[in-house]
């Protein structure tokens, strides 16, 4: 048993060896902080006072193809204020806004905005009046912490040319931001947002400078520690040719113009024509050498952000959206420009020989329907030369409705010919936002009946389908690039090319990096199928009874032949769309053009003109005004 002397004895024993436990610990604490961990947190504590802040850097130039700019930068004058430095803020905002002409409260959000740096000066105006700049240095005294400097701003010297084209810039989102934070983007950093900007950001953003400073407990800025000069980004040279790009977007601006003044004699009112688009491109490599859409806008408008109003105004339907790119994005009913693919078709699969003769009476009978001709006309024979060249449609019905009753043998051959060329899916241009298009078959207006019976209210195909089908009417949409690359695929022989808007990459003027040319695939065009149809496009233009000849009278045949396919497409509560699409020379095509005019009438009265004032500059001739011509179709 233990005595009462004992236990006070056991318990200092306990308590000793508690405190010495304790002290064990702390030392070792002490020890692992001061050496083991102390290389830890010496870098922590260097982070807690040095910050590293990014300076954008100018953007790369966009070229066309000859090296003249189409996208440049400028210097802009800006004032800039430092937080840390502004006394009495109220009184120097005060004077600030006077100076500017900008209301006092806009200067003040700008300066609590999170996007802007806390050790830089903060840009509260751009574009400043120069002597707004000398001004605030000469009376430095009365805006403490306020400072004049430049930066380089995205410059569009052409205006609005090739503005859906070369696209805009502007401040990162989220989103993008999400996706692009490893690259080094921040809030308030600059982007691409549409077209050549957005596809090739990469290649023009450039490396950001960096400055590395130190700062107090409080965030201020002590002293900089280093500093790392941006990079420009490289220019990227296109396959447009400047000269060639406003020469279509005049004659497509005319060629509105000229539809406004024309009345349809269906609706007894003047044309609406609303919007229009022209590509041209290269069939021997599909280079685009111009890509216009109208209306459009000035991509200018969105350097340091665009107005709200003004955005407003862009997506106002009453507007008919300038922002949109109808040359990629807008989808219509190819009309009678279609009868290239329907002939292909016939030709390739046996349906006709060039010589089969059909006798157009101007209407053809289908089950209970009567198709007719344009007007009613009525051609006569007509062999499958002649019926391009003066656009039957009976002809055309009636390969529609042979193909649909022989369909055991020939499958969906029109359908198979349009995607071989290229319709219903993307071409793999390099912008952005390209629309597919759409081939309609039994089993595509199946589904799109099921997906929107109000819209497709039959689910099924009948004859009258295919029939329509084969001059390009019904279901069937495509772009004008498609339409255009379809087409410098038959006048090329056979090669699908993915359109090219970039030739290379430079840096210092020299390339870096050069964007070849791209093969889809390859179609069979023997001369067996080409030559008949070939003889039909020149006809069509150059023809006395061509549906286009009106549009080309005078033009050099002898030494600049031309080829081309006229197209009118019905649209259901609207005017009838209008389509041309030509290549030239016919013997040995370098250009295709094509021209479509929503709500304009006839394809050969307000689309052929349009190419044809773009023909004449490619001729070397002096281009005149665009005026409606006759034709039907």
């Amino acid at each position: 048993m233990m005595s009462l002397t004992e236990s006070p004895r056991l318990r200092l024993g306990v308590l000793g060896i508690v405190a010495f436990s304790l002290f064990a610990v702390m030392f070792a604490r002490l020890w692992y902080l001061q050496v083991l961990a102390a290389p830890t947190y010496k870098v922590q504590a260097e982070g807690n006072r040095i910050r590293l802040v990014a300076e954008p850097a100018p953007r790369g130039r966009i070229l066309d193809r000859n090296g003249k700019v189409l996208v440049d930068n400028r210097v802009s004058e800006i004032v800039a204020v430092n937080r840390a430095e502004l006394n009495h803020p109220r009184q120097v905002l005060e004077r600030l806004a006077l100076l500017l002409g900008k209301p006092e409260s806009e200067l003040a959000s700008r300066l609590d905005d999170p996007r802007f740096s806390p050790y830089k000066p903060i840009p509260v105006a751009e574009d400043v009046p120069k002597a707004a700049v000398i001004h605030i240095r000469e009376q430095q005294s009365d805006f403490p912490g306020v400072v004049a400097g430049q930066v380089a701003e995205r410059s569009y010297p052409n205006g609005t040319l090739a503005a859906h084209l070369l696209g805009y810039v502007g401040e990162v989102n989220d989103q993008e931001l999400a996706q692009h934070r490893a690259q080094g983007y921040r809030l308030g950093d600059n982007i691409g947002k549409s077209g050549i900007e957005q596809i090739y950001e990469d290649e023009l953003r450039g490396r950001p400078g960096i400055d590395k400073l130190e700062v107090d407990s409080k965030g201020r800025v002590l002293r900089t520690l280093g500093h790392q000069d941006p990079v420009q980004g490289d220019d990227v040279q296109l396959t447009i040719d400047l000269d060639l790009q406003k020469l279509a977007e005049d004659s497509l601006a005319q060629g509105l113009d000229a539809a406004h003044k024309a009345w349809d004699k269906n609706m007894l009112k003047h044309f609406v024509a609303p919007a229009g688009a022209v590509v041209v491109l290269d069939p021997r490599d599909g280079s685009v050498v111009a890509l216009a859409s109208n209306p459009t806008y000035d991509p200018a408008a969105f350097v340091n952000g665009i107005k709200p109003a003004l955005f407003r105004a862009l997506q106002d339907p009453n507007g008919h959206y300038p922002l949109t790119d109808r040359a990629i994005q807008g989808q219509y009913a190819p009309g009678s420009t279609f009868k290239l693919f329907t002939a292909i078709a016939a030709l390739e699969r046996g349906l006709i020989t060039p010589a089969t003769t059909i006798v157009d009476n101007g209407s053809l009978r289908v089950g209970n329907r009567i198709f007719k001709n344009a007007g009613g006309r009525a051609y006569g024979p007509v062999n499958l030369a002649h019926a391009l060249t003066v656009s039957s449609d009976v002809y055309f019905y009636s390969l529609g409705n042979a193909f649909w009753a022989q369909r055991s043998r020939f499958g969906d051959g029109i359908q198979a010919t349009a995607h071989e060329l290229g319709l219903g899916e993307r071409t793999g241009i390099a912008l952005p936002y390209e629309a597919i298009g759409r081939v309609p078959d039994p089993t595509i207006r199946k589904r799109l009946h099921d997906q929107n019976p109000k819209a497709f209210p039959n689910g099924k195909w009948f004859s009258g389908d295919n029939v329509n089908l084969a001059i390009g009417q019904g279901e069937l949409v495509v772009t004008p690039l498609q339409l255009a690359n379809a087409y410098a695929t038959f006048a090329n022989g056979g090669t699908v090319y993915s359109p090219r808007v970039a030739q290379r990459v430079l840096r210092d003027g020299k390339p870096v990096r050069e964007i070849s040319p791209v093969v889809a695939h390859r179609v069979s065009l023997p001369p067996a199928v080409r030559d008949p149809i070939l003889q039909g496009l020149v006809g069509a233009v150059a023809g006395d009874k061509g549906t286009a000849h009106g549009a080309f009278i005078g033009f050099p045949y002898d030494r600049f032949p031309v080829a081309g396919k006229t197209g009118t497409a019905q649209v259901l509560n609207k005017q009838d769309t209008a389509l041309f699409v030509a290549f030239a020379p016919a013997d040995s095509p370098q250009y295709v053009v094509t021209v479509v005019i929503e709500e304009a009438g006839f394809g050969a009265q307000s689309a052929a003109p349009v190419a044809r004032r773009i023909l004449d500059g490619i001729a070397g001739l002096a281009p005149a005004q665009v005026n409606q011509s006759s034709g039907v179709d």
